[in-house]
């Protein structure tokens, strides 16, 4: 693909259907089509939570229930609701409640400090904040910490609610390309937190093009252990299953062992997830000396941060399926590429463009010589975010007028127009001149068999910059920095070298198990180098 050449991912069928006949039919709401389930299929199995099981018909009754105890609430069409915990029955039904009634729903994981969701809170200003403490002990202490009051709901289970706060509502839009329908909020550790606007018609456009691909269907069972505060969770996994009929079991968090039974007792047959998770499952079966049982079990993916080789090619061996993989962000709502469902790669390809998407790749400021195919990749269409709420400076350093969104990432595509992401531009290394992706090196100190994690980052020196990776390995390994430097050494091009490899018992993450390299980072230079500054890449 020639740099800033924009192209059009083409039509294709999906399911037996066209993609652009797809995108026609979408409903303005997310609640359309799951409340039409409950009207055409009654007794279709919709969503189980614990002991808890739900058909459409019983999901449906319970939204309109909703709707009805929100507006006594007083919330009315164009507020924003926030709620903070982690998935259960109660959050779906909010969200989906929340889309009857025009309101929007920031979505906010429990486990983040108290700061962090005070901060959420404050750029927010929600009509009401609820806490889903039955799924979650966090969420208890950040209601516990607010002041808010208990609420036994007969069919959402534990609930705390905050007062009733005079925020001014939104404007409401007709039109689901318009209209907001949850908010999700970017991760960090420093400056004000993003609030991702996404739009009906954006998520909308996610669960029936991506869950199409997946060929999610009524009869699907799929486990949602993926957080609805992470919008792979809310679009792609919830959304998703619910649009296209199938039956959702929403997981608080990831525990192993539930996956298992889960797996062998629910006869799970779709399972998303990040790289780390399985990984963790990974070690968990050989700790324990347990053997994988998942005799229905037919679909298998990951996302949400890069997949390498070696952690695909463990999974499909323990699994016996084909590790699909796939590429988005946040902005995207969040899925720009993924495999299809036939396709059998080797590689760590994020799959070809999803349809009707624009997309083309601007040169980067620092070229590289030896990679002149790779470029920032910009995209364009119905699942682009409206904006980062209250943030209009934010919002114009990543998206265009026109509708243009800089993903921040580096990125290539082949002849056959498979995408493959290269690295973060903000995490790309730059050492004597040559660039180094932190992906090419962590993917080589994955294939160790001890290691379990890694995570390479780059710290600033005067007029270099050095490579630092992080590794968490297996339980018990006895693996030292040394040893993992030369098998390193013998695979890496002398300027991709770590000068510096740190053990760790456990890489921080986000509740998605995507890893936070600016706290890694932080780290890294706070240790300063060991190593005079170099003059050289050799």
């Amino acid at each position: 693909m020639l740099l800033s050449e924009r192209k059009m991912a083409p039509d294709e069928r999906i399911n037996g259907r066209w993609a652009s006949e797809l995108l026609a039919e979408l409903p303005q709401r997310l609640s359309t089509r799951i409340l039409q389930h409950a009207q055409q299929s009654p007794d279709l199995a919709a969503l189980v939570d614990g002991e808890v099981r739900w058909s459409y018909a019983t999901l449906a009754e319970e939204i309109r229930a909703a709707m009805i105890w929100l507006t006594e609430l007083g919330v009315r069409p164009g507020d924003r609701l926030m709620s903070v915990g982690e998935n259960c029955r109660a959050l779906v039904v909010l969200l989906l409640a929340a889309s009857e009634l025009d309101a929007w729903l920031a979505i906010v994981n429990a486990r983040l400090s108290a700061a962090e969701v005070d901060a959420i809170r404050e750029n927010c200003e929600p009509r009401r904040i609820f806490y889903t403490v039955g799924a979650s002990p966090e969420a208890r202490e950040h209601g516990q910490r607010h002041g808010a009051a208990m609420v036994d709901h007969p069919g959402l289970g534990e609930l705390m609610i905050g007062a009733l706060a005079p925020a001014e509502p939104e404007p409401v839009h007709a039109s689901g390309a318009e209209q907001v329908a949850a908010m999700i909020y970017t991760s960090g550790t420093t400056g004000t937190p993003k609030g991702v606007m996404l739009t009906h018609r954006g998520i909308l456009y996610i669960a029936s093009i991506s869950g199409g691909m997946r060929h999610l269907s009524e009869g699907q069972r799929v486990y949602g252990v993926l957080p609805m505060s992470h919008v792979f969770g809310l679009a792609s996994v919830c959304i998703g299953s619910l649009y296209n009929g199938a039956c959702l079991y929403p997981a608080p968090r990831f525990e192993p062992a539930a996956l298992l039974r889960a797996l062998s007792e629910e006869r799970i047959t779709v399972l998303q997830g990040v790289p780390a998770m399985y990984a963790r499952l990974l070690e968990y079966l050989n700790q324990a000396g347990l053997r994988l049982h998942a005799p229905d079990l037919i679909y298998i993916s990951a996302g949400g941060s890069p997949l390498d080789g070696e952690t695909k090619r463990r999974v499909e061996a323990s699994f016996g399926l084909t590790l699909h993989n796939g590429y988005g962000l946040t902005e995207a709502s969040p899925t720009i590429s993924q495999t299809r469902i036939d396709d059998r790669h080797t590689s760590t390809t994020v799959g070809r463009v999803l349809p009707m998407l624009e997309y083309r790749l601007e040169p980067l400021q620092s070229a590289d010589a030896d990679a002149p195919e790779t470029g920032e990749l910009w995209i364009r269409g119905p699942n682009v975010m409206k904006g980062y709420f209250r943030q209009p400076e934010a919002t114009r350093a990543c998206l265009t007028e026109d509708g243009w969104l800089n993903t921040g990432d580096i990125a290539r595509v082949d002849e056959h127009g498979e995408l493959f992401i290269v690295g973060r531009s903000k995490e790309l290394i730059i050492r004597s001149g040559f660039n180094i992706y932190p992906p090419d090196v962590e993917a080589v100190l994955n294939s160790h068999p001890l290691v379990t994690l890694s995570a390479v980052v780059g710290r600033q020196i005067p007029g270099n910059e050095e490579v630092v990776a992080f590794v968490q390995c297996a339980a018990g390994a006895a693996l030292t920095e040394a040893e993992l430097a030369r098998f390193a050494a013998e695979r890496l091009a002398p300027y991709k070298r770590p000068c510096q490899i740190v053990l760790v018992e456990a890489l921080p993450a986000t509740a998605t198990g995507k890893i936070l390299k600016g706290k890694l980072r932080e780290r890294a230079q706070a240790m300063g180098s060991p190593l005079a500054p170099l003059s050289s890449a050799g």
